[in-house]
Parts: structure tokens; sequence; C-alpha cells
């Protein structure tokens, strides 16, 4: 199945991650309705009609506390890691 890569930042310390761009990756199947080898027109009820769950690709990582966990810490509000 096709799915989504999220490209993004990890923040060590919280575990939180951002997305920063997201792109698709192509399974190359016929039968998968968001593939490139999908034909056009092809009304088939056999063919995959949903996505995978997204990948996560950390292209940064950051030693540190989100920006949300950081505003939080600042004002007393519990939540956070």
């Amino acid at each position: 199945m096709c799915h989504n890569v999220i490209d993004g930042r990890y923040y060590t310390v919280c575990g939180h991650f951002y997305s920063m761009a997201t792109k698709v990756q192509d399974c190359l199947r016929p039968n998968c309705l968001f593939s490139s080898r999908h034909p056009v027109g092809c009304r088939s009820p056999g063919c995959v009609r949903q996505m995978a769950p997204p990948a996560k690709n950390p292209i940064r990582e950051s030693p540190t506390r989100c920006p949300d966990c950081v505003h939080r810490e600042r004002n007393g509000i519990l939540g956070c890691h």
C-alpha cells in the first residue's frame, strides 16, 4: 500500500515529533488507488482504497523539549513529558 512519509524534527527529551514536509511513497501496485501504476478510470471494488499509516522520518533531532512542552512548563500546565 502507498503511504505518506512525514519528515520532521524529533525532540529527544519529550519524545514529540513536529512535521516539516510530507511526501507519498508509491507502492507501485496496479491495484492500489494511490499508486502511479493504478489504471485511470478503474472502478474495480478489489482495488485498495486506503493508504497505510504514515511513517515518521526524523530528519532533525533536538536534544531539548519541544516548543509546546517549553510553553507548558513556563506556564505551569501539566501534561507534558
